[in-house]
């Protein structure tokens, strides 16, 4: 009878060894809001799951921090990894090291520049941009009523995100119903609410005016209002709008300061990409682009959303 359950007891310990997974995840930047919320998103998710561990990695906004994370991951034998890219533009020798060790990657977040081209045992979970700054410029548009002049702020050129709002923007403004909408200036302020708060306070120096500020996230949104706040203007006159709907922007918006923003879901996200990568290591099949949808923000339902943070 011992003998039966020392050996029950034994397939239990080995099955469950065998279903333990441990992902490698290596993030771009642990010093950021939205990305933060994502990667605890993440971890959080993680814990409900039996027998998966985490190893998380700082890339501290270096690209070759990140390769080498990734190589050490191979080294180590993890079963999957997972990359929130620095430079959306270095993703192609990533997947390439992956793919040589037969590990699935998951891409979460920033767009790799291979995404039509991804080797087997590889995805891309993300939110799609052609919608955030679509949907973001949409409401600048009604709130301007189709007419007046606008700054960009936009996020590292090296990123796909920021590029790509960046073109949303244009694209909205092009339009019939919003072509009289002028952008008079754009710069980047790399994703950072310092660096819009300066960018900001540049432009008002100069004298550059405005009706409205359309940001590529909600850092550099919030960044630009306290600038324009220090500068003593008055914010009903100004539109301002980012995309996130992070914690700090949905305090902003309901202190009557930013007026759009646009829900990112980053745990969401964080969630998708876990999945994603568990599946692909039990063989399952998986879509190469996994989206979790954006939606508009406003003063009108921010409660909604609140609750969701």
């Amino acid at each position: 009878m011992k003998k039966l359950i020392f050996g029950a007891t034994l397939s239990l310990l080995l099955s469950t060894a065998a279903h333990a997974e441990t992902v490698g995840v290596s993030m771009a930047l642990f010093d950021d809001n939205f990305l933060t919320v994502l990667r605890n998103g993440m971890q959080d998710y993680a814990k409900t799951l039996k027998g998966v561990t985490l190893q998380v990695e700082d890339a501290q906004n270096d690209v070759a921090k990140q390769q080498s994370q990734i190589q050490n991951f191979i080294a180590a034998g993890v079963d999957a990894i997972i990359v929130n890219p620095v430079d959306t533009d270095a993703t192609t020798a990533m997947s390439k090291l992956a793919a040589e060790a037969k590990i699935p990657l998951i891409y979460v977040n920033r767009e790799p520049v291979n995404v039509d081209s991804l080797p087997e045992k590889q995805a891309f979970v993300a939110s799609n941009e052609m919608e955030s700054g679509t949907l973001e410029t949409k409401e600048v548009c009604r709130l301007l009523g189709g007419k007046g002049t606008a700054v960009i702020m936009m996020g590292e050129l090296s990123n796909q995100a920021a590029r790509m709002r960046t073109k949303d923007v244009h694209d909205v403004v092009a339009t019939d119903e919003c072509k009289g909408i002028k952008i008079v200036e754009e710069q980047t302020a790399n994703w950072q609410r310092t660096q819009g708060a300066d960018l900001m306070t540049n432009w008002l120096s100069s004298g550059l005016e405005f009706d409205a500020v359309i940001s590529n996230n909600d850092e550099m949104a919030i960044g630009a209002i306290q600038a324009l706040k220090a500068a003593g203007k008055d914010m009903k006159k100004v539109v301002v709008a980012g995309v996130d709907a992070t914690q700090d922007a949905l305090a902003a918006m309901q202190a009557g300061d930013l007026d759009v923003t646009v829900f990112q879901d980053a745990a969401g996200q964080g969630k998708g990409a876990l999945d994603a990568a568990l599946k692909l290591v039990k063989g399952e099949k998986v879509e190469k682009k996994v989206y979790i949808p954006f939606q508009l923000v406003t003063p009108a339902n921010v409660k909604d959303f609140v609750a969701k943070n």
